[in-house]
């Protein structure tokens, strides 16, 4: 399954991207003896729309031009549920094992995600209840999804 990050914003270049850059290269050179491949990254500039609602709509609108037909698609959200990580490496695991060929993991803009999102994403997840800057939000999906990959292959990096 190739996995691709979406997320409305652009990382700067810094140490924040430079710590993203490892763990999704981290899960670039084991996940694809999983089945787990890191595709890419996709960066969107936040929508310049006069209302959040319609500067949502905009952003879910470039998402669905990013998604493959029959993607997965799991949204980075503060009202999803909150699995812990083997949780999560089970739902990629999951994913992979129906036989989707693609997912997506979307992070939102400043305003959140369009509630139509929601309606068609495979999961929502939460980091918490707390809001969480967009450059950490990067951070924690690309460190989970190599997490992952490692509790899948049952490498100690993950300890229970």
């Amino acid at each position: 399954m190739r996995i691709t990050l979406f997320a409305v914003g652009r990382l700067k270049a810094g140490p924040e991207s430079e710590l993203s850059g490892r763990y999704l290269d981290r899960l670039a050179k084991s996940g694809g003896a999983l089945g787990l491949d890191f595709a890419r990254t996709i960066e969107v500039p936040e929508s310049r729309a006069a209302t959040a609602e319609l500067r949502k709509k905009d952003e879910a609108a470039q998402l669905a031009r990013a998604l493959p037909d029959g993607a997965a698609l799991i949204l980075l959200d503060e009202n999803g549920k909150t699995p812990d990580s083997p949780g999560f490496a089970n739902l990629l695991a999951r994913l992979r094992d129906e036989g989707r060929r693609d997912l997506v993991i979307a992070i939102g803009g400043a305003d959140g995600l369009d509630p139509d999102l929601h309606a068609q994403a495979d999961a929502v997840i939460s980091f918490g209840r707390m809001t969480w800057p967009h450059q950490l939000v990067r951070i924690m999906a690309a460190e989970q999804l190599y997490r992952a990959v490692t509790i899948l292959a049952g490498h100690p990096y993950h300890r229970s």
